[in-house]
């Protein structure tokens, strides 16, 4: 199995939205894929609960069966909606795809 993980800090009023509604945005958009995505077999998201230099704003945790299946994570048309709207709002991402 393949874990995805990814973490963000975003903008405070990007889109007209503060910080606090991206993230529930975000989080929202990200959860549902979920269930749309045939690959996802599990993915995980939140809010970072503690904060410093070295914290995110935000993580996401995807789990798929195989690296094959990233990039049809990756190229869902739903997905696709979802990072078109991080990549307007967001400050920085980090990525990892670690085998598990």
């Amino acid at each position: 199995m393949i874990r995805h993980i990814v973490m963000w800090n975003f903008k405070d009023g990007a889109e007209g939205m503060t910080k606090a509604e991206i993230i529930e945005k975000v989080s929202r958009d990200l959860s549902a894929l979920k269930s749309v995505v045939p690959v996802v077999r599990d993915l995980e998201v939140g809010r970072s609960v503690t904060s410093g230099d070295m914290h995110y704003d935000m993580a996401l945790i995807v789990t798929v069966d195989s690296l094959d299946d990233l990039p049809l994570y990756a190229n869902h048309p739903e997905h696709l909606k979802v990072r078109e709207f991080i990549g307007k709002v967001r400050l920085e991402r980090v990525t990892a795809d670690i085998e598990v």
